[in-house]
């Protein structure tokens, strides 16, 4: 049995399935991942819950497979969320510093002061990310730790989300017996577990196709610029492949994964594959270009989607590293060269990596974004402990200065 506060556990609620995934932490810094649970998601629709008890028992079963193959018992989970409903904007925070000396505390507080911005009484902060602060009119700098100055700003990229959305998620998680820590967008979680440094601080967006949403999220320079998410996803393919071949969508899914092809000149003119009918009709035989063709124009209006987004976000030319492709649509047979056509840039497929344990098996699009919460844990853990340190460092030298003005006046 694992020691408890070693585990971290990601739950991924997407429209299509569930996934949790737990992680230990070891001696090296390093998470091994121990165990992983998949279950159909019953109970969503484009990224929020329309059915609690489907969803909480879908939640339930990937719980427990999770943790027969990890051998635990798992209370708490950091949650992934996503959905039409979800908006980013940028904003600014400035405050004056007491001391001279910037101290953690400086750097809450000027976070804080980045929160206040008008939004709907129906919506809420799911996160208020730095993109870079500036001391004294000095930009450009990332960590202002320690730095002298009279005036600290910080730029930062704020995320909401409907009330309504964000609340079920952790009804449902809590109706599951769980412990939400955390609620975290889903294209951030996959940029943690698919996206190299270099390519963060070059330039670089993320496009994370799932059942029911295109989530995307552009970084420059290290740090998050724009975030979208967009209402098309991979159950748009299965649907058009379902009407288009007159076929269950069963097994719509099915030929999407087996046989799917999102350019119909990558697939050659001979080759055949079998439809299932509906009503009891025997099955067809069909050219497989046939099925490429109705795949073709729904894949290309979701990459045209993201150019439109891109240009609309004004970062068209500040991507030089290209696309990153994640979910699990991201595997349907040239998704990559589509991308790269119609958004004119280089692409890949994001994979999870700098992992230990069962990396094998999630080393997969499909669980960017699971691995990516464990991640996303991890280091607001570490970032707790960190000021948590300082305080206790803060407190332990007020105790040395009573103990010195009690000898003093004694």
């Amino acid at each position: 049995m694992a020691k408890h506060e070693r585990l971290l556990v990601g739950l991924d609620i997407g429209t299509t399935k569930i996934c949790v995934i737990v992680g230990e932490i070891v001696e090296d810094k390093r998470i091994d991942i121990i165990g992983i649970g998949t279950h159909p998601s019953k109970g969503l629709k484009k990224g929020m819950v329309i059915n609690i008890d489907s969803t909480v028992e879908s939640v339930k079963r990937a719980v427990e497979e999770a943790e027969l193959m990890a051998g635990v018992e798992i209370n708490s989970v950091y949650t992934g969320i996503a959905g039409g409903h979800i908006q980013g904007v940028n904003g600014k925070g400035v405050i004056a510093i007491k001391e001279g000396e910037i101290t953690r505390s400086d750097i809450e507080r000027v976070l804080d002061a980045a929160k206040v911005v008008s939004i709907p009484i129906d919506r809420e902060i799911l996160h208020v990310i730095p993109q870079e602060f500036i001391v004294d009119g000095q930009d450009g700098i990332r960590d202002p730790l320690g730095m002298s100055g009279a005036r600290l700003e910080v730029c930062v990229h704020i995320i909401t989300g409907a009330v309504t959305s964000a609340q079920n998620i952790v009804k449902c998680v809590k109706k599951a017996g769980l412990e939400t820590m955390d609620v975290i967008l889903q294209p951030l979680a996959s940029s943690e577990a698919v996206l190299t440094p270099e390519e963060r601080d070059l330039g670089v967006m993320v496009v994370d196709i799932g059942g029911g949403t295109t989530d995307m999220a552009i970084f420059v320079e290290g740090a998050v610029r724009h975030t979208a998410v967009l209402p098309l996803g991979g159950n748009h393919l299965t649907n058009d492949i379902a009407i288009g071949l007159r076929t269950p969508p069963g097994e719509a899914e099915k030929l999407k994964i087996r046989y799917g092809c999102a350019m119909t000149e990558l697939v050659k003119e001979n080759e055949t594959i079998e439809v299932s009918s509906v009503g009891g009709r025997p099955p067809r035989i069909m050219s497989r270009q046939l099925l490429s063709e109705v795949i073709e124009p729904r894949a290309e209006e979701i990459f045209t989607l993201v150019a439109g987004e891109l240009e609309k976000a004004g970062f068209a030319d500040k991507i030089p590293s290209g696309v990153v492709l994640t979910g699990g649509s991201s595997l349907t047979h040239g998704m990559v060269e589509l991308c790269e056509q119609v958004l004119n840039l280089p692409a890949r497929i994001g994979t999870p990596s700098n992992m230990g344990g069962l990396i094998d098996i999630v080393r997969s699009p499909m669980y960017a974004t699971g691995v990516g919460l464990l991640i996303y844990a991890y280091q607001s853990q570490a970032s707790k402990m960190a000021v948590s340190n300082q305080k206790k460092g803060f407190i332990n030298r007020i105790k040395e200065k009573m103990k010195e003005w009690a000898k003093d006046f004694f």
